[in-house]
């Protein structure tokens, strides 16, 4: 069964994890994904454990379906083949900051010409108008920008990072919607149009969902920041054998919580009755439910509460993931056998489509792989295939 985006074809000219990531999810989705790559390959290529150089485990996370070609862009004839290739695409990605995109002659105006129903997305760090637009930027640099890292002093001493890529993998789910949508408006006759994905607004619009809270208004009537979540009692609560997420959250869960811990004097509190009152006396309410699920072990907090319909999940550690009964029930953990890699565990696409299903077609490609193929698919003959190869333009793994 074909793919949701099975005919359409992206040309992918990002490194590291926020396109890599993006163009893999279409890819998943039954999309032609052309994977273009320096000489030296995408950084990623080499970042974590390996059997072999340029197949590391970031690199294979990122990047299976998924054909590779190498173009030196620094030479004209590098250019000129990545403009005939994008000219055989639906949608052309790259993550250069607007001043280098414009010195490589990759502005939307000049493709836009040639290829006026071509979606174009350009993600990088900041919005192309702001004084911000050619700082570079990575993950840890716009979780400091967006706030994401200050919120971190709740639980700790200082401004701390999130231990994952959040603003890289937050702004790729972004890019793959605005590339989904580009394209609903395409069919519906729009043509091709420019897409801006910047990090730093896209995860300052993640952060401030909840923390806007009293500057939603002009002007403010409360503090900024939804205070249930800025609270040091809001964590994974420890038993008497371990953690549990416990998460009482209407006044019926509650009032059952209270029956069960056999602390029936708090079921008229005024503090708890109702989730106002709970999140005005969010300290409290967290200090309390640590002091009760203190009270018992991991198994019988997980029996009672599950009886009772309350949330209750144990916390995993990374490696108890890979036998999580839930993961391997619903076959999300896949192992595929790579030709030169051997054994891959991978992720399954998460989102299921009843007709047009997501599928793991092809395995990450070695750097310039299918080089000469897709040369030839934007009309390139053997000859000046030859010679792209020969001139160190392109190159044939």
């Amino acid at each position: 069964m074909a793919g949701t985006l099975d005919g359409i074809r992206v040309v992918d000219l990002t490194t590291v994890i926020l396109g890599p990531w993006a163009t893999q999810m279409l890819g998943d989705m039954g999309a032609d994904v052309i994977k273009i790559e320096t000489p030296a390959g995408d950084t990623t290529r080499n970042l974590g454990p390996r059997r072999n150089e340029g197949m590391a485990s970031l690199y294979l996370a990122t990047n299976r379906n998924k054909r590779s070609i190498v173009l030196d862009l620094t030479q004209q004839a590098g250019r000129d083949a990545l403009f005939k290739i994008v000219g055989t695409a639906d949608v052309f990605l790259h993550n250069m900051r607007p001043k280098v995109a414009k010195k490589l002659g990759l502005e939307y105006e000049k493709f836009a010409s040639a290829y006026p129903d071509l979606i174009f997305c350009a993600t990088y760090g900041f919005r192309k108008d702001g004084p911000m637009a050619d700082n570079p930027a990575y993950d840890d640099v716009i979780q400091a920008a967006s706030g994401l890292a200050d919120l971190q002093t709740v639980t700790s001493d200082q401004p701390r990072f999130v231990p994952t890529i959040m603003a890289d993998k937050t702004s790729g789910y972004n890019a793959v919607t605005a590339i989904l949508a580009a394209l609903v408006a395409k069919e519906r006759g729009a043509g091709g149009q420019a897409i801006e994905v910047p990090m730093f607004e896209t995860l300052v619009d993640f952060v401030m969902v909840e923390h806007l809270y009293g500057a939603a208004f002009e002007p403010p009537i409360d503090q900024m920041g939804y205070q249930r979540l800025l609270n040091t009692g809001r964590r994974p609560y420890a038993t008497k054998d371990g953690y549990l997420a416990v998460l009482p959250y209407t006044d019926d869960n509650w009032r059952r919580l209270f029956e069960i811990s056999g602390r029936d004097d708090l079921i008229g509190d005024p503090r708890f009755t109702d989730i106002t009152a709970r999140v005005k006396n969010s300290q409290e309410v967290y200090d309390l439910l640590g002091e009760i699920v203190a009270t018992r072990t991991s198994a019988e907090w997980k029996r009672d509460l599950d009886d009772a319909g309350i949330p209750v999940m144990a916390v995993n550690t990374k490696e108890e993931l890979l036998q999580n009964e839930q993961l391997l029930a619903s076959g999300f953990w896949r192992l595929e056998e790579h030709p030169t890699e051997g054994t891959l565990r991978m992720t399954d696409p998460p989102t299921r489509f009843s007709k047009t299903p997501s599928t793991v077609r092809s395995l990450p490609p070695h750097l310039g792989q299918q080089s000469a193929e897709i040369l030839a698919e934007a009309g390139y003959s053997e000859g000046e295939i030859a010679d792209l190869l020969a001139a160190g333009v392109s190159r044939q793994s």
